[in-house]
């Protein structure tokens, strides 16, 4: 048995071999079992990636569903949908840029790139730490960590952080009444940088410097992990999923902060599984196993439910195998 498999109350590997999902197995055999696969490029033909790849617009972008655009922020939701899009492309199928439509996402991405650095739209004019983190993330794992672009956006985040070592949303510390589409508008708000990070603000950035081999390292990358982590079970600063119970809501791929894409970020990142904050959120793992091996995702039931506990199931079990081996 693998050594992490060791410290967990019930193996998770049939359950997550017994589903018949073609992808999800290419991905346990690969991640887990350390057995070869082939080369990733055998799932970009499925039906799902290919219904995804094929709805892309002509600029590079996906577009969102114009029934369900809010009225506003006047943001550009068609960034929101391409980084919602791109996650499963990147995550679930392992498109990287050798596929043509990564090459064009990229670009698209890229066009939405202001004169400081930071990728700007999805929050009309105002920063958005938070989404360029994930969406960088997505990028650097798509074959763009030296891409010049993605690095300028990098720096623009490093230049972002708060006194605490975190990062927050500027817009979190204004009030709603004050959130007019004339703010949305204007000038982009600097972050006070005295007022604490909020986490789910840490969390999402984080994934692009856990995912860039050549930042892990660096002490500022660590200072927020350490932030990061000292955060675990508390509610945020701020009132975007500010409850604590937003630790224990899962999905894969990663859009919102919880415990699991933390401490994905902080296996990545090289933090010790004997750190005390690193070894509760574990033990949470551990204790919340089910009998099958896998996890409770809080998202409800269903068949896309179920679907999506064996991926977040996935997604534990890559974190342990960081953790242990």
């Amino acid at each position: 048995m693998a050594s992490w498999l060791n410290d967990l109350v019930s193996d998770p590997l049939p359950a997550l071999l017994s589903q018949q999902d073609l992808v999800l197995t290419y991905f346990v055999r690969r991640d887990l079992l350390d057995e070869a696969s082939g080369p990733v490029s055998v799932l970009w033909d499925l039906a799902e990636a290919r219904h995804l790849a094929g709805t892309q617009q002509p600029d590079g972008s996906w577009r969102y569903p114009a029934r369900r655009r809010g009225p506003l922020t006047g943001g550009n939701y068609d960034l929101l949908e391409s980084f919602r899009t791109l996650r499963v492309l990147v995550e679930t199928y392992g498109f990287n840029r050798d596929h043509p439509v990564i090459a064009k996402a990229a670009g698209y991405i890229f066009s939405c790139q202001a004169a400081e650095g930071d990728l700007r739209g999805i929050l009309g004019n105002q920063y958005m730490p938070y989404y360029m983190g994930a969406i960088l993330a997505l990028l650097v794992k798509a074959g763009y960590a030296e891409d010049k672009r993605l690095k300028v956006g990098l720096s623009w985040l490093l230049s972002m952080r708060q006194e605490d070592g975190g990062w927050m949303v500027p817009t979190q510390a204004v009030p709603s009444r004050l959130r007019t589409r004339a703010y949305w508008q204007a000038s982009p708000l600097a972050p006070d940088r005295s007022r604490p990070s909020s986490h789910l603000a840490t969390d999402m950035v984080l994934r692009a410097f856990a995912a860039h081999l050549a930042y892990r390292g660096r002490p500022e990358i660590q200072t927020a992990g350490h932030l990061l982590k000292s955060r675990f079970f508390q509610a945020d600063k701020y009132n975007d999923r500010k409850a604590p119970s937003y630790w224990f809501k899962y999905q894969y791929p990663f859009w919102w902060n919880s415990l699991l894409s933390a401490l994905d970020s902080l296996s990545c990142l090289g933090f010790d599984p004997a750190d005390p904050d690193i070894a509760g959120g574990l033990d949470w793992f551990l204790a919340h196993q089910a009998a099958d091996g896998l996890w409770e995702t809080g998202y409800g039931s269903g068949r896309s439910a179920a679907r999506m506990r064996t991926w977040v199931g996935l997604a534990v079990c890559r974190m342990f195998k960081r953790f242990r081996n």
